[in-house]
C-alpha cells in the first residue's frame, strides 16, 4: 500500500487582509456606487467614482483597484462581516467581505487552482484533507479532482459566506455536491484537536494577516496545523503579495521553519483582482517522507466523471506549478536569508 502523507489547505472567511477601522474610518474602505447614487455613508460606497467599487486599505496605501459595477445582487450582515456580491462589467460577479474582494467568476481558477494543487501534486496517494475557511467552495471543487482522496472537511465559521456562494456561484460552490465532503461550521482549532496527526492535507486559502486575524500567521496556529498533519503531511496558506507585504512574508517564513521540519517553500501566482495583481502561498511539509514541493508527482485523471462534471482546468498545468516557485531576485533574497 502506497505511503499516504499529509497536506493541509487553508481557507478561512477572508482571502485577503483587511485591517480594522482606524480613526474612525473604515480601513478597508471597499467603495461602491449605484449610477445616480450619492455618498450615503454604506459601506462600499464611494463619492468619488459613482458606478465603481473601489479597495482601497492602508495594507495597500497609494493605490486601488477598481471594477466598474453594473448591479449589487445582493448585500447583507453576517455575526462575521458584511457580505456584498455584485455583478461587474468585467469580470463576472464578484463576493466581497468587508470592503475586500473574495473572488470574481473570471479569475477565480488562479486562486482556487493553485492553493489546491500546488501541495495536492507534490504527494502521493492523498486521502485526507482538511480546509479552512474557503466557504465560497472552490477549493473543495479542485480537491475533489484528485480521486486518491477519501475524506474532505472543510471549517467555515461564517455560514452566510456559504449560503450566498451556493447562491451566486454555484459553478465555484459546486464543491459542496460532492459526497466526500464534510462542512463544520465554527472555529479551526476543534478541527485540528479532532485531525491530531491524521490529516494529509490542511489548506487555509481565505486569511487575514493583521487585525482579529493575526494570531493566524503566528507560530502557535502553524504549530497546531503541525500536529494535525500526518508525518510528511503537507499545509498550503495564503502568504500575501511580494509588491506589498515582504515584512509580513519575512516573519510567515521565519515562523515556519522553526515549526515544520520537512519542506518550506514559497510560491505565487497572478490574479488580477487583487491587490498589486499577485498572491503567495506557502507550501511546507511535517517531518517524514520528503516533499519536493516543486515537482509534481501525481496528475490529475482529467477522464473521471467528477472531472468532465467540473469542465477543464483553467489555470493550473505542471509547467506553471514549477514556476511558481521561481522567485525575482528581491523576493528570493529575503526569503533564502531566512533559510540560514
Amino acid at each position: 500500500m502506497a505511503q499516504e502523507t499529509a497536506s493541509v489547505p487553508t481557507d478561512l472567511p477572508v482571502k485577503r487582509p483587511r485591517e480594522e477601522e482606524q480613526n474612525g474610518a473604515s480601513a478597508t474602505g471597499g467603495a461602491m456606487e449605484t449610477e445616480n447614487s450619492t455618498d450615503n455613508g454604506t459601506p462600499g460606497i464611494s463619492s468619488v467614482i459613482p458606478g465603481w467599487f473601489s479597495e482601497i486599505s492602508p495594507m495597500w496605501p497609494g493605490e486601488a483597484h477598481s471594477l466598474k459595477v453594473e448591479k449589487i445582487l445582493f448585500q447583507g450582515k453576517s455575526d462575521y462581516q458584511n457580505v456584498m456580491v455584485f455583478q461587474s462589467a468585467t469580470y463576472g460577479k464578484v463576493l466581497v467581505l468587508d470592503g475586500v474582494i473574495q473572488l470574481t467568476e473570471r479569475d477565480e481558477c488562479a486562486y482556487q487552482e493553485m492553493i489546491t494543487h500546488l501541495p495536492l501534486s507534490s504527494i502521493p496517494n492523498p486521502k485526507k484533507v482538511l480546509v479552512i475557511g474557503g466557504g465560497d467552495g472552490g477549493v473543495l471543487r479542485e480537491v475533489g479532482r484528485h480521486s486518491s482522496v477519501e475524506q474532505i472537511d472543510i471549517c467555515e465559521i461564517d455560514k452566510m459566506v456559504v449560503d450566498v456562494s451556493k447562491q451566486f456561484f454555484p459553478e465555484v460552490a459546486i464543491g459542496y455536491q460532492d459526497p466526500r465532503v464534510t462542512l463544520h461550521i465554527g472555529d479551526e482549532y476543534q478541527m485540528f484537536k479532532l485531525g491530531k496527526n491524521k490529516i494529509d492535507l490542511n489548506t487555509f486559502s481565505l486569511l487575514r494577516s493583521s487585525g482579529p486575524a493575526q494570531e493566524l500567521f503566528e507560530k502557535p496556529f502553524f504549530q497546531s496545523v503541525a500536529n494535525a498533519l500526518r508525518p510528511g503531511g503537507v499545509v498550503c496558506t495564503q502568504a500575501e503579495s511580494i509588491w506589498l507585504h515582504m515584512h509580513i512574508i519575512e516573519d510567515i517564513v521565519s515562523n515556519c521553519r522553526q515549526i515544520f521540519k520537512g519542506s518550506v517553500n514559497y510560491a505565487w501566482t497572478t490574479v488580477p483582482t487583487y491587490p498589486s495583481g499577485v498572491i503567495g502561498f506557502m507550501l511546507c511539509s511535517t517531518e517524514g517522507p520528503s516533499v519536493d514541493f516543486k515537482k509534481p508527482v501525481s496528475s490529475i485523471d482529467t477522464s473521471t466523471d467528477y472531472n468532465k462534471a467540473r469542465g477543464p482546468l483553467k489555470f493550473y498545468n505542471p509547467e506553471i506549478h514549477t514556476a511558481a516557485f521561481c522567485l525575482p531576485a528581491f523576493a528570493k533574497k529575503v526569503i533564502d536569508a531566512k533559510a540560514k
